[in-house]
């Protein structure tokens, strides 16, 4: 676990990390598709996103089914993911 650590302009891999009272300022955030991560009360400032290895071929299917005609499936999944848990 990470905690209250400041990440200045760094590549930071997520993969199955726990970060607590971080701070990330302009840091490329890296999510290869393993373990997903975990935030808490981190702020973020200018960070970078990606996704690569499995993460990035996730989104390449899903980019393809949109484009085959399953946008339903995928604009589902982003319902899915997107809605707040009560």
């Amino acid at each position: 676990m990470q905690s209250g650590v400041s990440y200045n302009h760094q590549t930071v891999q997520l993969d199955g990390e726990v970060f607590s009272d971080c701070q990330f300022a302009a840091c490329r955030m890296v999510y290869s598709g393993g373990e997903p991560p975990q935030f808490e009360a981190c702020q973020f400032d200018g960070c970078d996103w990606k996704f690569e290895e499995a993460a990035a071929h996730t989104l390449s299917y899903l980019k393809l089914m949109w484009s085959v005609g399953a946008k339903a499936a995928v604009q589902g999944t982003i319902k899915e993911i997107t809605v707040v848990a009560r």
